[in-house]
């Protein structure tokens, strides 16, 4: 084997590949690393290198791609899966770096310590100006129990700090276990004294700190970010601390960095500002590029991917073949968190025709992958979907019906803990559509935008929903209807749903204005990010 390191490494990750026999070791630089790809079976990045298709053009014998770190946009994954190379990362390798961090964090704000510090190095003595307050008793609110969030919630605890926590994607049994009770958003924010993020950037959390937000939290709260800066919008943040709703605010990330003059968070100094510097611990180096190398060895050792970020080298006749019920799996695990209500728990697929005979943990990972891609902030894709899931807590189970008759389709039923959704779809002319929702047959293409509306099947409703739509200029480019056979009980209106393909995603504001129909019960948009 021949691995290729184009970037610096730690020095145990560069001794475990010298220790294989018969492997040889190329340490070279981001300048000179492409005269050496002509015989690199692996080649180990960190961010500096970017991996394009020209660059796998020149490593015909490339089969793994380790990336000592987290993000991989220096990666063109899709090049790299058609080359059959597989890349992988390190998730969590700098977990305990961001939540230390954190926690020095919010001490610095109970403590005062940037403006005490300031202060006497100024040759003043302003003891009593400087009066802090301890963690001790105080209630944290996470919002993500991710690799970080964890990390952050077993060193709160060790300060004596109660904490509660959110993520729609963990089970109250994995929060329970380490510490925290698992509550809403809303509840989190009136009673959290600090409130740290650890959650991805998406277009549900994104400015999920907004002026409604501040203005739910209770008064003298405190604020750490130390995961993405979208998450907060910065006007609202400098006027909730203007108007002592917040107390203080530490900030690692922002949305622009570094963050332009005149940041309106800047303009007082309840604000303490890092340079994104939280994972950034030699110890979170080390850890990374020790993690990365053993991860490589195995792979190419015994074919064990670990934290994989793209597909699984497959045959071309295995990848042709499943390839676009992998797609359905997905589309459909994704529909069908949109409009789950509720904490996950479970999820089963279920597989009929053809495909059910044959091995469906591709399938099953690809349905898990789209439920999971909401939410969790590490790519999740058809290698890592079942230990993600896994490590959630959620029950994942599979059934097989071979009923020739049948068409080859899948079912997916996520189970939460208010309920289940059920969603089923076959494909089309190689395209994936949506045939059922909760057992009531109703066709659409898994694309793009929709919006999916239950409501009473009485006149008047589709006029509505046209009215709402035309009124806010949203077009419509598809409506696809649906109802039971029977009512749930004599003399009621049948139960129907509809599936409306839009142009754009429909707002929060104008699914409210669908809402106001007595008839329609429920009105939740979807997203398929291509």
């Amino acid at each position: 084997m021949n691995i290729l390191i184009a970037e610096p490494l730690a020095a145990a990750g560069i001794e475990l590949f010298q220790s294989q026999p018969g492997w040889h070791t190329t340490v070279s630089n981001p300048k000179e690393f492409a005269r050496h790809l002509a015989d690199a079976d692996a080649l180990l990045v960190r961010s500096a290198v970017q991996v394009d298709r020209a660059v796998l053009q020149q490593a015909p014998r490339l089969r793994v791609i380790g990336r000592a770190g987290v993000g991989v946009d220096n990666v063109d994954l899709d090049a790299a899966t058609e080359a059959g190379v597989l890349v992988m990362n390190t998730p969590g390798g700098n977990a305990i770096s961001v939540a230390e961090h954190t926690l020095a964090l919010m001490l610095a704000m109970a403590r005062r310590i940037p403006q005490a510090s300031a202060s006497t190095r100024s040759g003043k003595w302003e003891k009593k100006k400087f009066l802090g307050s301890e963690l001790r008793g105080k209630t944290l609110g996470i919002v993500g129990l991710g690799s970080i969030g964890r990390e952050v919630v077993r060193r709160a605890r060790a300060f004596e700090m109660r904490v509660v926590a959110h993520d729609p994607y963990v089970t109250s049994r994995i929060a329970q276990d380490l510490g925290a009770e698992l509550v809403d958003l809303p509840r989190l924010y009136a009673e959290s004294d600090y409130i740290s993020l650890h959650v991805a950037a998406t277009p549900e959390t994104q400015g999920m700190l907004s002026h409604e937000a501040f203005a739910r939290m209770k008064p003298g709260v405190r604020i750490v970010n130390c995961a993405r800066g979208e998450l907060v919008d910065a006007q609202a943040l400098a006027e909730a601390i203007a108007s002592g709703k917040v107390a203080g605010a530490a900030l690692d990330v922002f949305e622009v960095e570094p963050p332009p003059a005149g940041y309106p968070p800047f303009a007082t100094d309840s604000v303490i500002a890092t340079p994104h510097i939280g994972g950034s611990t030699e110890e979170a180096q080390e850890i990374v590029g020790v993690r990365i190398a053993e991860q490589v060895v195995e792979y190419l050792k015994h074919g064990v991917a670990i934290n994989a970020v793209n597909m699984p080298a497959l045959t071309p006749e295995q990848y042709s073949a499943l390839q676009p019920y992998a797609t359905l799996a997905e589309r459909l695990g994704t529909f069908a968190a949109y409009i789950a209500q509720g904490n996950p728990r479970a999820v089963c697929l279920t597989y009929f025709g053809h495909i059910a005979g044959g091995n469906t943990s591709l399938l099953r990972s690809a349905g898990l992958a789209g439920v999971l891609s909401r939410s969790t902030p590490q790519r999740v894709n058809l290698v890592n979907a079942l230990q993600v899931a896994g490590q959630r807590g959620w029950n994942v189970a599979e059934a097989h019906e071979k009923r020739s008759v049948h068409t080859d389709s899948i079912r997916l039923e996520l189970e939460t803990d208010r309920g289940v959704t059920t969603v089923e779809g076959a494909v089309f002319l190689e395209r994936p559509r949506l045939t059922q929702v909760d057992g009531i047959y109703c066709e659409a293409a898994l694309s793009g935008f929709l919006i999916l509306l239950k409501n009473r099947d009485v006149p008047g409703v589709i006029g509505h929903v046209g009215t709402v739509l035309g009124r806010n200029r949203i077009n419509i480019a598809n409506f696809s209807l649906g109802r039971r056979d029977a009512p749930a009980a004599p003399g009621e209106p049948l139960e129907a749903v509809a599936v409306v393909s839009t142009d754009e995603l429909v707002p929060e504001s104008v699914l409210a204005e669908l809402r106001e129909n007595p008839a329609v019960e429920f009105a939740r948009s979807v997203e398929f990010r291509q």
